[in-house]
């Protein structure tokens, strides 16, 4: 390389190549093939056939048809019996060029269009009210156009709380858009199955939900890169007493992320916030009856179950239908459409949840029951002799007799 430079130069400074040739003692020809070149000599080695040759074609073949196989097996199929290493180098560079093509586009996203939607699982858990602690799920939900970031971190990833959770952050963003991504979460639905419920909930949103199908990640990278920054810009350094704490500290961290200018758009989430809002659709005028819904009658032992955990109602209402109610923060028990109890939702499992009234309500009705009734005995009390004759058919002579 350095003497194919140097004899550019000083051909180019007008010394003869006749005596750039004697001077560098290099062959003419060698002088005038740099001074014609169109680009830096290079050297190339000539493919030679290697043992691995002779395999190469079937090997192709079976990567075509099966781009998973290990090497040792395509090894097997084959007849190779020299080095495996050897041969593992080989697959190694087939293997790429024989596996099947899967493009990915450049996706536009428009004003109100589309909110990508995941589940986030913090690696830390968090305290709950049993004195343990859990891995929870963090609901997140990005609108695709102002990348304006949405959390909250929910109970369990069930259906009831993932649209209870879903509702609130559309309540937050004051719109709803045009559709809903999600990539096949059990509680949403998978494939044409839709969770119980789900059908229902994006009917009122007039939403069109978007379940996309395995191996389609850059349908919904956006939010899967705010799920990354979220460990490694606000979980370090970090502690949290409960859910709540977690949910506080989260919403307040958003607020400044959701000011930082975006990489990829160039502008801050909160700038575009109003124009991806402008072309969404309006929330429903009417509360959604969302979240954990039965009806039950309830039993001797006066207490209903939500979830996993079991909470106590007041007994009056035992051998009654009730309604139990639930949504993130409270379970509430009706009866006859007027609320008779209502504790704070617990997010433990496997709980009992007692009210001592009603313990105490329990007792009192417990002695009443197990207490003898007064019997009256009236002397006054006489029947006619002749009522029993008529009872059973005995008139006249029969009954004289």
């Amino acid at each position: 390389m350095e003497d194919w430079a140097l004899i550019r130069r000083l051909v180019a400074d007008g010394v003869p190549q006749r005596q750039v040739a004697r001077d560098l003692g290099v062959g003419r020809s060698t002088v005038a093939r740099a001074v014609t070149s169109t680009s830096p000599p290079r050297y190339e080695r000539l493919e030679q056939p290697t043992s691995f040759s002779p395999f190469e074609p079937r090997v192709r073949a079976l990567l075509a048809e099966f781009p998973q196989m290990p090497a040792t097996v395509i090894a097997e199929r084959v007849g190779w019996s020299g080095s495996i290493t050897w041969f593992r180098d080989n697959v190694r560079r087939l293997r790429p060029e024989e596996r099947r093509v899967d493009p990915a586009d450049r996706l536009v996203w428009e004003p109100g269009d589309a909110a990508q939607c995941d589940l986030w699982f913090p690696p830390r858990k968090i305290p709950l009210e049993d004195g343990s602690a859990k891995l929870l799920p963090v609901l997140v939900i990005v609108p695709a156009y102002s990348r304006f970031v949405l959390g909250r971190m929910i109970p369990t990833r069930k259906t009831e709380d993932l649209l209870l959770g879903s509702w609130e952050l559309l309540q937050q963003l004051g719109r709803a858009p045009r559709r809903l991504i999600w990539d096949n979460e059990p509680g949403i639905g998978r494939g044409p199955r839709r969770a119980h419920g789900v059908t229902e909930f994006m009917g009122m949103l007039a939403a069109r939900l978007v379940l996309l199908k395995p191996r389609d990640p850059e349908s919904k990278g956006i939010v899967e890169r705010r799920i990354g920054w979220f460990e490694t810009s606000f979980m370090p350094g970090r502690t949290f007493a409960s859910p709540a704490d977690f949910n506080t500290q989260f919403g307040d961290w958003l607020q400044l992320a959701n000011s930082r200018v975006v990489r990829t758009i160039k502008v801050r989430p909160v700038d575009r916030l109003d124009a991806d809002r402008a072309a969404m659709l309006p929330l429903p005028p009417i509360v959604l009856q969302l979240g954990w819904r039965s009806r039950v009658r309830l039993g001797r032992d006066y207490y209903v179950r939500v979830d996993s955990n079991d909470y106590s109602v007041d007994p009056t209402a035992i051998g009654r239908l009730v309604d139990v109610t639930a949504d993130l923060e409270r379970v509430r028990v009706r009866l006859g459409g007027r609320v008779i109890t209502e504790h704070a939702r617990v997010w433990a499992r496997g709980s009992t949840i007692t009210d001592a009234a009603h313990v105490a309500t329990a007792r009192r009705l417990r002695e009443q029951f197990q207490s003898p009734r007064a019997i009256t005995i009236d002397d006054e009390l006489t029947r006619d002799l002749a009522d029993y004759d008529r009872a059973f058919g005995l008139t006249g002579t029969e009954a004289a007799s």
